[in-house]
């Protein structure tokens, strides 16, 4: 089980980041699933989050993107950048500027330039991210100083992709892996989780961090 003693990564057994489903990503990505994965008072809690974050007039990196991103609606971006598994998904999502289709499990390095970027976001996917130290390293490098990355997250996954080490945990384990991936990734500072919870529907967590 997870420990609340914070952890070295050399201590961190690998079996923690495999999943149930050892296939391709791309294999369980291929066919688009244009559903929102959680209830509309949790999307709500994730779009007063980017409010209050995100720089108006920024460039925004949508990390495993789909079909939505969840942006305020009224707040204007010079930019919202797709990465994620489904092209179709992302051709559908009507925030988006421009996207790329990328597995982070196969290859956690990001497809852009050193300081490209004013903020970026990750909505209800970290818990399937296999190499989340050099993935959360690669959004550091992205990043301008300064820029936050946003990541929410809610009680439901896809089981069978999630790793090892999130299905070992309850909500609360959630919000201190994810605390972890930042601190283990280096050059983040006020490192912020919080409950974004609504008072019904699916519980929101958020984890947040500011390029050093």
């Amino acid at each position: 089980m997870w420990s609340n003693r914070v952890m070295s990564r050399a201590e961190l057994d690998p079996e923690l980041f495999r999943k149930y489903d050892p296939s391709s990503d791309f294999l369980f990505y291929q066919s688009p699933r244009k559903v929102v994965h959680i209830h509309d008072g949790a999307i709500r809690a994730v779009t007063q989050l980017y409010r209050e974050l995100l720089p108006p007039g920024g460039a925004i990196l949508d990390l495993m993107s789909s079909w939505r991103s969840h942006l305020p609606s009224e707040v204007k971006f010079s930019r919202v950048a797709g990465l994620g598994m489904n092209a179709d998904e992302m051709r559908d999502n009507p925030q988006l500027t421009d996207f790329v289709v990328h597995s982070l499990n196969d290859d956690p390095t990001l497809p852009y330039q050193d300081g490209e970027f004013d903020a970026a976001v990750c909505c209800v996917s970290v818990q399937y991210l296999q190499q989340p130290f050099e993935v959360f390293a690669e959004v550091r490098r992205i990043l301008k100083p300064g820029a936050p990355f946003a990541l929410t997250f809610s009680n439901r996954c896809f089981p069978t992709k999630a790793v090892n080490l999130w299905h070992q945990t309850d909500d609360q384990g959630h919000v201190q892996i994810v605390s972890l991936y930042f601190k283990m990734s280096g050059s983040w500072r006020d490192i912020t989780a919080q409950n974004r919870s609504p008072r019904r529907g699916d519980p929101l967590y958020a984890v947040w961090a500011f390029a050093a």
